[in-house]
């Protein structure tokens, strides 16, 4: 047998391929300042997450859109999971 691996495929173009997609809507996080006590909700863009050596070290933090305050939150295995998942900015803290 000596025929070939594409023998019988139709190539596609990507135009194509990607033609019945619909565009995804982006993903929103919902938090909340300590300091003011607003809840909101913030895209992606607007969370930073910093994964450290351990617990203590690994979190995400924002800027609170109705006072300005500076928030840091602690983030577990499932938070550092949905803001990577969701296309959160990540920094890895390493130690010295």
């Amino acid at each position: 047998m000596s025929e070939s691996a594409t023998s019988g495929v139709r190539g596609i173009s990507v135009a194509s391929a990607f033609a019945g997609m619909r565009s995804v809507a982006p993903v929103v996080f919902r938090a909340g300042c300590p300091d003011c006590r607003g809840r909101f909700e913030l895209a992606a863009g607007a969370l930073r997450l910093a994964i450290g050596a351990t617990s203590r070290t690994t979190f995400y933090s924002f800027t609170c859109p109705e006072c300005g305050a500076a928030v840091r939150k602690p983030a577990g295995e499932r938070i550092v999971e949905l803001l990577t998942g969701g296309g959160v900015r990540t920094l890895r803290l390493h130690s010295m």
